[in-house]
């Protein structure tokens, strides 16, 4: 075919193509999947397939489990949101002080909402500290919005090793509940019996241990309960203190600003790098759609999983359409003994139990296929259908006029085939291409689904086989199941829809109807 003429077909094909409404939105959708398949390590990170596996250290900041940020418009329940704090939100101010360097940073946080943080998270701070006792020193304080007759300034953390590239979740910690007691006993919220010794952050827990009802209050303070209450009301609306049992069983918010103040204290020959530190106000919920127990961002699974999605679904289907077309035109070709070989091979190859064989080739190959594995054998068993279709579509050709002629004038076996009988099975190759890309995709989901392919890959099957993991359905997190869900619905419809009008545009039997 001359350029001229390729030219020609593809505007007549256009021309044609553009007409069909659910093809063009098929179009369009495909175009911005690419998009952002391609965006995606712009977008997020190069380093997120690896950051992504459970080992993976980018997501530890992350709250668990948390639902999208907007749900809490729907559902009535306002949860804090994540705040996170990275290099060149904060400012480090630096002093010295009896031959140590005194770093601090103050970080602004607005809370308005009725569920408060869950945890306070620093996170990957950096030091040439080549002993345990040159570690640099943390002390974490915040400021809290005025109530009448209270010290509003609560201590969180004091004198703390940080180990370089660490973190630390402050709400966790034993010295956190210690400085909260004292901080509360300070403020006439909780009463202890001092047993002739001087209260004091270090013993506050003991001296409280006479009372059953107070130790058994204290025991209610795992780290959720201490973030409501050091970020709710210790008074009441009179100014006066609250019991303890109502601020540990009844909490509640108080909404306004808070000032974290950070103080990081090291020996002036420790050098203490901040380029990779973060702090991190871990909310109740988590950006567009949530994370999941290892607090992996859903929509950065959902997004690099498209690259997936479409590098094996258009790969297993031009793959084993090209191969199931060229087998069942040398097969209609050839006819007599190798037809009939060919085709018994075919249909042994239709009777084998998909499932089931990729179940067993992926054990065998290790039980975690790579993409290339994963590849080979989708198209190992995806081109029988093809081969069929295209056999008897080539039986017709074949007993065209201008074959015999081919064949008279000498034209070889592979000219006769290459040449006049597979481009006019090519309109049909092109919409079984996009009509087979859906049960490729489908294919592969259900193998990450039942752990079976490789964990260096980022694929929507995975985040189903992650959420049955973490009894997503039974827990109610909605989000881990039902986005990937979507995402491979989404796919297969808008390879459906292009396939469709392939075949609307190129079959003329349809066209005419």
């Amino acid at each position: 075919m001359r350029w001229v003429d390729f030219k020609d077909s593809v505007k007549r094909f256009w021309s044609e193509y553009k007409h069909q409404k659910s093809g063009m939105l098929g179009l369009i959708s495909l175009i911005i999947l690419v998009i952002l398949a391609l965006a995606a390590p712009v977008i997020t990170s190069p380093n997120i397939p690896k950051e992504w596996q459970p080992g993976g250290t980018e997501w530890l900041v992350n709250p668990k489990n948390a639902p999208p940020a907007w749900e809490s418009h729907f559902i009535g329940e306002s949860k804090a949101p994540t705040a996170r704090f990275d290099p060149g939100q904060y400012k480090v101010s630096e002093t010295t002080e009896n031959g140590y360097n005194v770093y601090t940073i103050t970080l602004h946080y607005r809370m308005e909402t009725n569920i408060p943080p869950v945890d306070i998270v620093l996170a990957d701070l950096k030091s040439n500290a080549t002993v345990p006792t040159e570690n640099p020193v943390v002390r974490v304080e915040i400021v809290r919005p005025p109530e009448k007759n209270l010290n509003n300034t609560l201590l969180l953390l004091d004198g703390f090793q940080f180990p370089s590239g660490s973190q630390i979740q402050i709400a966790g910690l034993q010295d956190t509940l210690n400085y909260l007691l004292y901080w509360l006993y300070e403020n006439g919220v909780l009463n202890v019996t001092a047993l002739g010794m001087e209260v004091s952050p270090s013993n506050i827990q003991f001296l409280t241990m006479s009372d059953p009802q107070i130790s058994s209050l204290i025991a209610k303070l795992v780290a959720e309960r201490r973030m409501q209450v050091i970020f709710g009301k210790i008074m009441d609306s009179s100014g006066n203190p609250r019991s303890f049992e109502d601020v540990v069983d009844n909490p509640e918010p108080l909404k306004g600003d808070y000032e974290i103040k950070i103080t990081i204290t090291a020996p002036s020959d420790v050098n203490v790098d901040f380029s990779d530190f973060k702090v991190v106000v871990v909310g109740g919920t988590y950006g567009l759609l949530g994370t999941d127990q290892y607090g992996r961002p859903i929509a950065i699974g959902l997004l690099w999983g498209t690259r997936v999605a479409l590098s094996i679904g258009l790969a297993v289907a031009i793959a084993s359409v090209l191969i199931g077309v060229l087998i069942g035109v040398v097969s209609a070709y050839l006819g007599g003994w190798a037809d009939e070989a060919i085709q018994r091979f075919t249909e042994f190859m239709m009777t084998l139990p998909l499932l089931p064989m990729l179940i067993l080739l992926s054990l065998y190959l290790g039980g975690r296929l790579n993409l290339t594995q994963l590849v080979i054998i989708l198209v190992l068993f995806g081109w029988m259908g093809t081969t069929k279709v295209a056999r008897s579509m080539a039986l017709q050709i074949k007993e065209q006029t201008y074959i015999e002629a081919a064949r008279a004038l000498g034209a070889s076996t592979g000219r006769v085939i290459f040449r006049h009988i597979v481009p006019q099975l090519l309109p049909y190759a092109f919409a079984s291409i996009a009509l087979s890309v859906p049960g490729a995709i489908l294919s592969e989901a259900g193998l990450s689904f039942l752990g079976l392919t490789s964990q260096n890959m980022i694929t929507w099957g995975q985040m189903l086989n992650a959420a049955y993991n973490n009894n997503a359905t039974i827990n109610g997190y909605w989000w881990q199941i039902i986005p990937p869900g979507l995402a491979i619905a989404f796919v297969g419809l808008v390879f459906v829809l292009i396939g469709v009008s392939l075949d609307t545009v190129l079959n003329p039997k349809l066209k005419r109807s």
